[in-house]
């Protein structure tokens, strides 16, 4: 399954405790190993701002998980999602299926 992780930054308290939270998520990401069943297919940051997203490949939705409850400074967003050749083919389906209903 593939997923978008979206991470966004929480409000922190004074600007000092800002910085200290800065500092320690980058202490905390150079030393993250992303989990050998994670492949990562796409990594970007969101450009003047802490935040970005990451596109996934997992079949655990654990490991999903686990990754997004690292960073406690961040709101993470994990979403489950599909190639556009994909969702065409089963919304092609569907409506196939609708269309073929008799009336009632």
């Amino acid at each position: 399954m593939k997923y978008m992780i979206s991470w966004f930054e929480r409000p922190q308290g004074s600007p000092a405790e800002y910085e200290n939270a800065q500092k320690r998520i980058l202490e905390v990401f150079t030393q993250w190993k992303a989990p050998a069943n994670f492949k990562i297919e796409l990594f970007v940051v969101r450009v003047g701002e802490w935040g970005g997203h990451m596109l996934v490949d997992c079949d655990d939705p654990l490991a999903v998980h686990k990754a997004c409850s690292t960073w406690p400074a961040f709101e993470f967003q994990a979403r489950p999602v599909i190639a556009v050749e994909d969702a065409v083919r089963v919304e092609q389906e569907a409506i196939a299926w609708r269309d073929g209903l008799k009336p009632t």
